[in-house]
């Protein structure tokens, strides 16, 4: 950052407060010093830059006794706007990024920033080559967990797995089948307790080795080898067996009609076997990994990717800490959020609603009241999804009594009393204990809520206190919370994502059960993968039926997300998740406008031909 600025905004923070402008402040060279933290010489030198760059007006003082006078002759918005549009105009975007979260850089002066960072982000192109290069930036504001196929558990870095490799076959949400991926076909025996899958040839690694059966056979031994939470899924596999660099047998100690779906899965990502994926995450995907740091993530096309090139070259993820929303932002230049150019290239928003729902945990590794059934009873009164959404409505779009909205729909709600909640408050034996409520601080719905909830306790007598916390590890989670509210997006392969959500190790609902809840729900799922579609979905909804009925978990809403974009960001195709799919984005920038054009009415069109 220039040292410049950082001067200028320590000594105002210091000597100007309240801030004017063009009026002279006395000082003297020692005070100075002391401010900025240097010697009497060096602060001459650093205020002659300052008066150079028209920062400020410095009076040296006449005489013995005489202090100085110094003006500040702009503004420190003025200042910090003005150095972070020559920052992000030089794709200094980090250095923008530590300029906003500078001490000095706060409440409306941060959103002002931040607005200005926005305009920088979205579709550029740059003259790399005779083509020109496209790029797309967009900004979060969680910093991204370790990428690993074997042990990844949420749902953007899963998304961004899905970019870097590739599964043997793809889930088709629309017609509920099976599309081939590098395999380009697969059989099984009459008794499902085989499996052949033929591999694509030719399929390039990022790397630039070919893909072998090797690949698919060593990607399954990894998830042994390294303990992954979802083994529970591959524990039939008996033996794998190599027909060949493009053949590979699996066979099974019993059936598995749900096979399939396991080969289609994030954590079933093939990778390659002589690289080790943990410091060089290669595959086979749209998008091989330029740069993976604490502060940004820049994927580039794959030039060999086996399917179709993405049109975007590169997208760069930028870590943009505490943001204060949480769209994604696909913002384009020279536009404003929420308003139309005047070119007909408006900034919109797309809104979907997400497969799952927000909802609240019980820490039953922890001691407290939450083990008892019927204080269990009263918070279900408490957080109840119609009142809930209701009355705060934003991004809730109907109450939950599921994970799945369609099965939701079919509840028919009726809203408790506070008298009926207060009287079986004090049939559970509460004692007036503090009982404590953790939210991720990030998630402004998430605050809201729990102040909601928190209200509505105080009404019974229902001391809640609440703990937001940012990237608070389960270890200290399991110490400190009682409640968890949490949000869980499922993906587009519900069953898989139902199934995963009951039995996978890593997540938080598996890791606040007690071993003997986890063994019920498993013993409801045991003949999952053996038998029809029909069957395994009435599995679910008993394995479901057993969390909710015994308030193991509270449903509150199902979510509506929502993707800021600009209206000529083409190819939107929502993938898993709810995420858009940036291999297939496009940017439609138009015909230029010429005054014979403007003569005649033309004006840019969205509208593809």
């Amino acid at each position: 950052m220039d040292n410049n600025v950082v001067h200028f905004l320590r000594l105002t923070s210091a000597l100007n407060t309240p801030f004017k402008l063009q009026e002279p402040i006395p000082v003297t060279i020692e005070l100075l010093a002391s401010v900025l933290c240097c010697t009497p010489r060096n602060v001459k030198f650093i205020l002659r830059k300052l008066e150079e760059k028209g920062f400020i007006q410095w009076q040296p003082g006449r005489g013995r006794g005489h202090k100085s006078g110094m003006a500040f002759m702009r503004s420190v918005e003025e200042i910090l706007e003005e150095h972070l549009q020559e920052l992000t105009g030089k794709g200094k975007i980090k250095q923008g990024i530590e300029l906003i979260g500078l001490p000095e850089v706060n409440g409306a002066l941060q959103e002002r920033l931040l607005s200005l960072l926005n305009k920088h982000m979205g579709y550029h192109s740059e003259a790399e080559s005779t083509a020109g290069l496209d790029i797309l930036r967009i900004t979060r504001n969680r910093r991204m967990e370790k990428l690993d196929p074997a042990s990844v558990y949420t749902a953007f870095e899963s998304y961004l797995i899905e970019q870097i490799c590739s599964t043997l076959v793809t889930y088709d949400a629309q017609s509920n089948s099976f599309l081939p991926g590098l395999a380009h076909m697969w059989e099984t025996n009459p008794e499902h307790t085989s499996y052949i899958f033929y591999l694509r040839k030719g399929v390039r690694f990022h790397h630039g080795r070919f893909l072998t059966s090797r690949d698919v056979k060593e990607t399954l031994q990894r998830l042994t080898d390294l303990h992954s939470p979802v083994l529970w899924h591959y524990r039939d596999i008996v033996r794998i067996e190599l027909q060949g660099d493009h053949r590979i047998r699996i066979d099974l100690a019993r059936p598995n009609l749900f096979f399939l779906h396991l080969f289609s899965c994030v954590h079933m990502s093939i990778l390659p076997y002589d690289v080790d994926f943990i410091h060089e995450p290669v595959g086979t995907g749209p998008y091989r990994l330029l740069d993976y740091n604490e502060d940004v993530l820049v994927l580039a096309a794959f030039d060999d990717y086996y399917a179709i090139r993405p049109l975007l070259d590169r997208v760069e993820i930028w870590y943009v800490p505490e943001l204060g929303y949480n769209d994604r932002m696909y913002q384009l230049p020279d536009t404003e959020l929420g308003a139309d150019n005047g070119g007909g290239c408006a900034n919109h928003s797309i809104d979907y609603p997400a497969l799952g729902c927000r909802y609240i945990m019980m820490n039953f590794q922890r001691e407290g009241r939450q083990h008892h059934p019927l204080f269990r009873q009263v918070l279900r009164m408490l957080y109840h999804p119609e009142t809930l959404v209701s009355e705060l409505g934003g991004h809730r779009i109907t109450p939950a009594d599921s994970f799945l909205p369609w099965k939701s729909r079919r509840t028919l709600w009726q809203r408790p009393s506070f008298e009926e909640a207060e009287k079986l408050l004090r049939s559970s034996g509460y004692q007036g204990e503090e009982i404590t409520l953790a939210y991720a601080s990030r998630r402004e719905e998430e605050r809201e809520e729990a102040e909601w909830l928190q209200q509505r306790g105080a009404r019974i007598g229902l001391n809640l206190r609440l703990a937001p916390y940012s990237n608070l590890n389960i270890a200290e989670l399991l110490l400190q919370a009682d409640l968890l509210l949490a949000e869980e997006v499922l993906e587009d392969d519900w069953q898989w994502g139902m199934i995963n959500y009951f039995v996978n190790q890593s997540n938080h609902f598996y890791s606040l059960l007690q071993q003997s809840q986890r063994d019920e729900i498993e013993a409801q799922l045991q003949e999952f993968a053996e038998v029809p579609e029909a069957a395994r979905i009435l599995l679910l909804e008993r394995a479901e039926s057993l969390i909710r009925d015994n308030c193991w978990v509270l449903y509150g809403s199902h979510l509506n997300k929502r993707a800021q974009l600009n209206q000529s960001l083409f190819g939107l195709h929502t993938g898993s998740f709810g995420f858009l799919d940036i291999s297939r984005l496009w940017i439609k920038t138009g015909f230029a406008e010429t005054e014979q054009g403007a003569d005649h009415g033309m004006s840019n069109s969205n509208t593809v031909e």
